[in-house]
């Protein structure tokens, strides 16, 4: 059995979450222009059971932006084989904080003062 598998051949979900961890993670830097840590975790769903040799694919969108926070929405889809169905199989939102160099947290930037790559993107 793979280890990141449960005896039902399914892949261990602590797997997908810090997947999905690691995406929103990017997508929030990305958005704030430093570093972000994730505060929160809601409303997660596992719709369906992801399984070995399934693609996975994880996919985010920036849900809300506050003061010194964003909300970002994130949902895992798999291709069951190589051409087969495509399935939503996980979904939630994380809460993530910007912080600057000394942890303290800072002000998201507004839209206007972000790089025209970060810009297109939103």
């Amino acid at each position: 059995m793979p280890a990141d598998t449960n005896p039902s051949g399914d892949i261990f979900g602590g797997w997908v979450l810090s997947q999905m961890d690691l995406a929103a993670g990017i997508c929030a830097g990305q958005r704030a222009q430093c570093r972000v840590v994730t505060v929160a975790l809601d409303s997660m769903s596992f719709i369906r059971p992801v399984k070995v040799g399934d693609i996975l694919g994880v996919y985010t969108e920036v849900s809300r932006v506050g003061r010194s926070s964003l909300d970002i929405h994130v949902e895992c889809w798999v291709r069951r084989g190589r051409i087969g169905i495509r399935e939503k199989v996980t979904e939630a939102v994380f809460k993530f904080v910007a912080l600057d160099d000394d942890g303290k947290p800072i002000k998201v930037p507004d839209t206007g003062s972000l790089p025209p790559y970060v810009e297109s993107e939103i």
